[in-house]
């Protein structure tokens, strides 16, 4: 009856009915049906219809598809009908995914994407990337439930690294001292402990290196002075320097992750107050103040430094020296920023509680000791909070409902990524598990699940945009109104009962998160802008605030900003940061620099840091604040500008297109 049908590509291709047939039988099966002569019968239906439609043109696939549809319908095989729209309805998004995905491709081939400024545009990076891509396209349109991943990709939640869903977990506080008393191996032979500073820090960059390459996540020290100092026993201050100095250099040349990225590290020091730990402390901040090999500023890893009453936060305490030393440093390179240990939710655990720069805190544990070691969060997901603000339209009884719906979507989105992560073995991460680094892993075999141990890991809710949904609600951000600070903390503590109350319900631990939003940041108000249009104090920038902050182009003192922030950290027990933003260095100030750490110890907060312009041209090695586009100096444009971004440090070439417009907003705080 017809010659040619026209594929969705344009070609015309030769028509077999048989096709149709077909597809008409599996539909039928289906919902129950064996009868292949119905079929048949309902096929020659479709081409009569088609006959009576055609005026000698060449039908196209859909145009067959639709009349399959209206048959079924009319000659009563309403289930029939019904799996078949279903399976069609299937294809069509596969088919866009596949076209997008293509798409993708083909912009990664000339840049990579900048959703992670620890990316950069090597080859090896654009292979990632692409892998990337297509692990997103597949996850999204054949492993996770249809709820989770429309609401990804309608924004109202984000799914962090959805590329690694299935493949592995978040982040680690490596067990260093374990690992360096015993040994390892990383899949090509045993290492021996080491027998001088140098080779101990040396291996501690290649557990790193090794540790980051089984996540997705970053990796973290969480004691390091303690952890590293039995191998500086006996060592003079030169070597110790030496080594110190070796491992800065390697976190900031050694790269890992299929090539892309050098290890997202982070390390904890400053309360071991052992001759050999405070060696550790003061020679690693003085080689990270030295910089790079002509002065440039490090990029990792980042640095927190622990304060805490007793042992380095006063004038009598035995590494107050070292806190000044750590302020001092901080003044010139940005790092490092600073824990604290006598806040009300951290002094329960004396100095034991660790983070890792991007603000990532585990501690609590329903299934194991409250311990930071040999823990990480497995998998955390962003709430969109403007998109609910604009929802609402200020009914708060509104507002609190679709809070509930979206809230408990996450909640269920990540149990079924935690299953989904359960069927991992150990030898799915060789390094991670097969060394017994993770806490509950150290007696399970290669075919093992790795369950028992990544149920001392944390799933985490996270949250952006609180002062832009404040604004929504009532026409106010925190910072200009105290009826919407109270409210803010009203929410983001309604939040935390949820995650509490999720802890009971499938006894793992949930935690909330004051999400590092970075790639987030742009994606959702793109999105919320095209759905509700440019809002004045909502969609009218180009990203949104991170997490509970202050919008960064708000005028505020430091001392206020700090004020109004800290109180949100006791509610966001997963990870939370504040910062203070100045003009230039103040490496000659580092007197108002240690009063705002102490106005941040007073404010109950958990971890803070100061921000501020490091530029330096790489051709004469000039540093500082370089406002033009050239060098004054001599003229040169390559200039390496860095800036911290969500947490880390990163040089602004590397910004994606939200988070370079917000830097450009970033106004100095008096």
């Amino acid at each position: 009856m017809f010659a040619k049908i026209k594929k969705r590509d344009g070609r015309e291709v030769h028509f077999d009915d048989s096709k149709i047939t077909d597809a008409i039988f599996k539909a039928a099966r289906s919902v129950g049906g064996e009868d292949r002569e119905t079929a048949m019968e309902l096929t020659l239906g479709v081409l009569r219809m088609l006959k009576q439609q055609s005026n000698g043109q060449v039908f196209g696939v859909e145009d067959v598809q639709d009349v399959v549809e209206k048959i079924l319908i009319e000659k009563g095989h309403a289930k029939t009908a019904k799996a078949y729209i279903l399976y069609r309805d299937r294809r069509s998004r596969v088919r866009d995914a596949k076209g997008e995905l293509m798409d993708v491709v083909e912009d990664i081939v000339k840049e990579t994407d900048r959703d992670n400024a620890n990316v950069g545009n090597s080859p090896s990076a654009k292979m990632l990337q692409i892998a990337s891509a297509a692990s997103r396209r597949y996850y999204l349109t054949r492993l996770i439930d249809e709820d989770y991943s429309l609401a990804h990709s309608r924004g109202d939640i984000h799914i962090h690294d959805l590329d690694f869903y299935a493949t592995t977990c978040n982040c680690l506080q490596i067990p260093l001292e374990k690992l360096l008393k015993e040994g390892f191996n990383t899949g090509h032979g045993y290492i021996r402990p080491p027998k001088r500073p140098a080779s101990a820090t040396s291996l501690a960059a290649i557990i790193l290196q090794s540790s980051q390459n089984d996540m997705f996540g970053g990796q973290s020290f969480p004691f390091f002075d303690k952890q590293i100092a039995p191998s500086m026993d006996g060592a003079d201050e030169d070597k110790v320097y030496q080594a110190m100095e070796a491992l800065v250099f390697n976190l900031n040349s050694m790269h890992s992750r299929a090539g892309s990225q050098v290890p997202f590290s982070s390390i904890n020091l400053g309360t071991d107050t052992s001759e050999e730990g405070r060696g550790v402390t003061r020679n690693f901040l003085l080689a990270y103040e030295a910089g790079l090999g002509r002065g440039e500023n490090p990029i990792f890893p980042n640095v927190i430094f622990r304060v805490k009453k007793g042992v380095s936060f006063d004038p009598q305490d035995p590494n107050y020296d070292l806190f000044q030393l750590a302020v001092r440093v901080a003044s010139k390179r940005l790092n490092p920023t600073f824990s604290f240990m006598d806040s009300s939710f951290n002094k329960p655990y004396d100095d034991q509680v660790a983070y890792m720069g991007c603000r990532t805190r585990t501690m609590d544990n329903r299934r194991g000791p409250a311990v930071t070691t040999g823990r990480g969060n497995l998998s955390f997901t962003t709430i969109n909070l403007p998109r609910l603000g604009i929802k609402a339209e200020r009914n708060m009884k509104t507002f609190y409902r679709l809070l509930d719906e979206v809230t408990e979507l996450t909640i269920n989105q990540l149990y079924h990524r935690f299953q989904v992560q359960c069927r991992l073995k150990v030898k799915d991460l060789p390094f991670v598990m097969g060394q017994g680094m993770y806490l509950g892993s150290e007696d399970l075999k290669p075919d093992d699940s790795i369950e028992p141990a990544i149920v001392n890991g944390t799933l985490t809710v996270g949250f952006i945009g609180l002062a832009e949904m404040l604004v929504a609600l009532t026409g106010y951000h925190h910072g200009q109104s105290k009826d919407s600070q109270q409210l803010g903390l009203e929410i983001v503590n309604y939040l935390r009962r949820k995650t509490d109350e999720a802890c009971e319900r499938f006894n793992l631990n949930y935690t909330l998160l004051a999400t590092p939003a970075e790639g987030t940041c742009g994606r959702y108000v793109r999105l919320d802008r095209k759905e509700y249009g440019i809002i004045p104090g909502i969609t009218n920038q180009e990203y949104y605030t991170n997490s509970y902050h202050i919008p960064v182009h708000f005028p505020i003192s430091s001392f206020d900003k700090i004020s109004l922030e800290g109180p949100y950290h006791r509610f966001c027990n997963a990870g939370h940061i504040s910062y203070v933003e100045f003009a230039a260095p103040p490496q000659h100030n580092p007197e108002a620099v240690e009063a705002i750490i102490r106005h941040m110890a007073e404010s109950d907060m958990g971890y803070g840091g100061i921000n501020y312009p490091v530029d330096f041209c790489c051709n004469c090695g000039l540093q500082g604040v370089i406002n033009e586009p050239n060098c004054p100096r001599c003229g040169s444009a390559d200039i390496r500008r860095i800036r911290r971004i969500t947490g880390y440090l990163s040089t602004i070439d590397r910004f994606n297109d939200g988070k370079v417009e917000e830097l450009k907003h970033r106004l100095p705080h008096s």
